[in-house]
């Protein structure tokens, strides 16, 4: 018996996935639910487990491929196929001989393989597809599937795509293997002209039959680096280097694709603007060092200063809801959950997973959460609903010793804490000179709904909280 391997579907919004490593080669043994293979989505990078146990007996899709939702990756053979191989293909062969004498129908058969020279007509066709298919002939072949991957765009971006009448075909996607993002949209809706313009610019290119032919083989290997010099001619600038300069090109990871178009959507949506608040975690820390031993002894689980943090921030969004709401059109949003992503900085990007109706857990429910999150996410276990539905972030530059930053914010939020590093620096306390543990916040709000004063005193209520160390409620 044997087992196809599909490509899962990672969440509802996610129609594919990039095969990052194969942790087994074929001919490997594999035991059900052990680590098979890794995917990195839109979404977020996982290990994806094997269905069932065997040899792995095929792999389908190589490393850098990026594939749709169902799409048959690998196959397993069962316990017993590997063994059953060895007999098999020895006996098959004399079958073979007397079905071909038996039947002559089969002889026929041989005959149709003249038809195997047809195919050198088709590449000779071939070419002509692929060069002036890149925008329409490639419709019935590589178009066919480029198509459909725009048509799994997602929801918000083919609502918007109707709303205005748009067929999402028409636009050149930025997003995986070319899928149309919702930046990609709405940069098409205020540049129409612009972009009308464009696509006969590139239509007369693919008629050129030599040089598209080598630009179609490069793409067919590399996609998304090749797309890069395009966008940054187009949008940007000339590439960043010239004749005799020494340097490497090697495309972005999916991860930091979807960073970089989180971040640059976020920066053109919202209003940004960051304030600063010192902040005496000094009690705080003796509240630490008293539970930190207890907490690893007794549950196993290390307390930082973050389930602390989260504590008071909890504490201003009771009392300025507003710093826990989103922008829906010319309206507000406010959340009644707080859901607080805690952002977790990895090898090969950065990830945020939540922890959900934070208010409603204890200092220590907070700290397992937290950890439980994090290790995780440097494992790349996490699943897909745990990087969903934030309602505030909170990020901490300082684990590095970094002073203080100002953070972006992650839509469709509306502010997020840069917490700053937290030492021992010397401060004046009634007219004297104090050493005190001191570290800086940093609140990056969208000036759109938030005023200055508002930041402000939600900083100051999580300041009150920390500094005086009540973390009972």
């Amino acid at each position: 018996m044997s087992e196809d391997v599909k490509m899962p579907q990672m969440g509802e919004s996610i129609a594919e996935g990039t095969i990052v490593r194969w942790l087994k080669q074929v001919g490997d043994s594999v035991k059900r639910d052990e680590p098979l293979f890794e995917i990195s989505t839109d979404k977020v990078d996982a290990e994806i487990p094997a269905p069932a146990s065997g040899v792995l007996s095929e792999i389908k899709v190589k490393e850098g491929e990026t594939v749709a939702v169902n799409t048959v990756v690998a196959v397993i053979n069962g316990g017993g196929a590997k063994p059953a191989a060895g007999p098999e293909p020895a006996k098959p062969a004399e079958p073979r001989k007397q079905v071909e004498t038996a039947a002559p129908a089969s002889k026929p058969a041989t005959p149709a393989r003249p038809a195997e020279p047809k195919p050198a007509p088709t590449p000779e066709r071939m070419p002509s597809p692929v060069v002036t298919g890149s925008p329409s002939a490639a419709a019935p072949k590589t178009g066919g599937v480029e198509e459909l991957r725009r048509e799994r765009s997602s929801p918000l971006v083919r609502k918007i795509a109707a709303e205005h009448g748009i067929d999402i075909a028409q636009i050149e996607g930025t997003g995986i293997s070319g899928r149309v993002t919702r930046n990609d949209i709405l940069s098409f809706i205020e540049n129409r002209g612009a972009a009308v313009k464009a696509a006969p610019a590139r239509a007369p290119e693919p008629a050129r039959e030599a040089p598209p032919a080598t630009a179609a083989a490069a793409p067919a290997r590399a996609p998304q680096p090749l797309k890069v010099p395009a966008v940054i001619e187009g949008e940007i600038g000339p590439p960043p280097f010239v004749d005799g300069d020494r340097y490497t090109i090697e495309p972005m990871s999916t991860m930091r694709r979807r960073i970089a178009e989180r971040m640059v959507e976020s920066r053109r949506t919202a209003a940004h603007v960051t304030s600063f608040m010192e902040v005496d975690f000094t009690k705080t820390a003796k509240v630490r060092d008293e539970l930190k031993g207890e907490y690893l002894k007794r549950d196993g689980v290390r307390l930082t200063f973050m389930p602390f943090i989260i504590k008071a921030v909890i504490e201003g969004i009771k009392k300025w809801p507003i710093i826990n709401s989103s922008v829906w059109g010319d309206q507000i949003v406010y959340k009644q959950d707080v859901n607080i992503g805690v952002a977790v900085a990895l090898d090969w990007g950065l990830i945020v997973p939540v922890v959900r109706n934070a208010d409603e857990k204890s200092l220590l429910g907070l700290a397992r959460g937290v950890n439980d999150l994090g290790e995780r996410a440097r494992s790349k276990q996490l699943k897909p609903d745990e990087v969903q539905g934030g309602t505030f972030t909170i990020t901490n530059p300082g684990v590095f010793g970094g002073l203080i930053g100002t953070p972006i914010i992650n839509q469709p939020q509306v502010a997020i804490l840069g917490v700053g590093v937290i030492k021992k620096r010397p401060v004046v306390i009634d007219d004297a000179i104090a050493i005190r543990q001191i570290g800086l916040l940093g609140l990056s709000f969208d000036h759109r709904i938030i005023d200055g004063a508002v930041a402000d005193q939600f900083l100051a209520v999580v300041r009150d909280v920390i500094e005086a160390a009540d973390y009972t409620s």
